[in-house]
């Protein structure tokens, strides 16, 4: 499904996106266990993810696996996904990134990253993401910039950015993708300022659990393989 967005002017001509989505952690601040299938309401984070992609119109995602990536794939391979293993996921994120951007097709306008433990993006925040990316100008990525009570500002994700740029990153070096390259070319970014704190809500700790759960009303719950993982 294509990206035909309405904004205040009438409809935007078609974007084609694709999305790396990053499922390759090892858990190891949350005991071993994979952040990419806890669940709220019953749905893995990974899952929450992918349908909201699919609903705001992205062409193609690419998943990228690494640790726990049999367990992950049984939640996700009924989706039309493209699924690509990372050999040495603890190279970090980035050797991630670099994975998803090879396993995408060329024939893209623009691609998202995003992360499988961000519990409530949905298809309005994407949908919202790529219509300041229409209005980038000549930026070659946008990343959210959100509105903290305190005042101060801090950077979400999703991400998006000119196809362009992901050739420029896949003939350089690997580890100047995404936050790298942000902070080395802040003439390149435009910041897409908003209130949403959906974008700065991921999960990495056990704390991060209990701060959602207040924060939120929600709560996030493993799934018995992964209790069951960490307790062996």
């Amino acid at each position: 499904m294509g990206c035909i967005l309405k904004g205040n002017s009438g409809l935007y001509s078609r974007m084609t996106v694709g999305a790396v989505l990053l499922a390759a952690g090892a858990g190891s601040r949350m005991g071993g266990r994979p952040k990419a299938l806890l669940e709220l309401g019953g749905v893995p984070l990974v899952l929450r993810q992918l349908i909201a992609l699919s609903g705001a119109g992205v062409d193609e995602v690419a998943v990228v696996l690494g640790h726990h990536a049999d367990a992950v794939e049984v939640a996700v391979r009924s989706f039309p996904i493209t699924l690509v293993r990372n050999p040495n996921p603890d190279d970090g994120q980035p050797s991630s990134v670099r994975i998803g951007l090879q396993a995408l097709s060329p024939k893209l306008d623009a691609v998202m990253v995003a992360l499988a433990d961000q519990p409530l993006i949905d298809a309005q925040d994407v949908i919202d993401l790529i219509g300041a990316f229409k209005k980038r100008g000549d930026a070659a990525m946008v990343v959210p910039r959100v509105r903290q009570e305190d005042g101060s500002t801090a950077p979400g994700n999703p991400v998006i950015f000119d196809a362009a740029l992901r050739e420029e990153w896949l003939a350089g070096d690997a580890n100047l993708a995404c936050r790298r390259w942000r902070q080395s070319h802040p003439e390149r970014v435009r910041w897409f300022d908003t209130d949403n704190r959906r974008y700065r809500i991921d999960i990495d700790t056990p704390e991060d659990l209990e701060r959602f759960a207040a924060s939120t009303g929600h709560v996030l719950t493993w799934p018995a393989s992964a209790a069951l993982a960490a307790a062996t």
